[in-house]
C-alpha cells in the first residue's frame, strides 16, 4: 500500500494481473482484471479516510464489482 501525499491518493496493488477496466465508487477506483477480480484499489482524497478504513464495507464493494459487466 502506498500513499502519494501530493495527489492525496492511497494505492493498494493486490495482484500484478493486467487491468481490463475500472469501476469508480465515490472516492474509490477499483481496477479490475478480465475475470473481474480487483487488481489495484485507489482511494482518492485519502486523508479523509485515514483512521476510518476499518469502517469500509468491503462486501458492498465486492457486490458492486460482480454486478458490473
Amino acid at each position: 500500500m502506498q500513499y502519494d501525499i501530493e495527489a492525496n491518493i492511497i494505492s493498494w496493488e493486490i495482484t500484478k494481473d493486467p487491468i481490463k477496466n475500472a469501476l469508480e465508487l465515490g472516492n474509490f477506483i477499483i481496477h479490475l482484471s478480465k475475470a473481474k477480480k480487483p487488481v489495484l484499489i485507489e482511494i482518492l482524497n485519502a486523508s479523509k479516510f485515514v483512521g476510518k478504513i476499518d469502517k469500509i464495507k468491503l462486501e458492498g464493494i465486492k457486490r458492486q464489482i460482480m454486478e458490473t459487466s
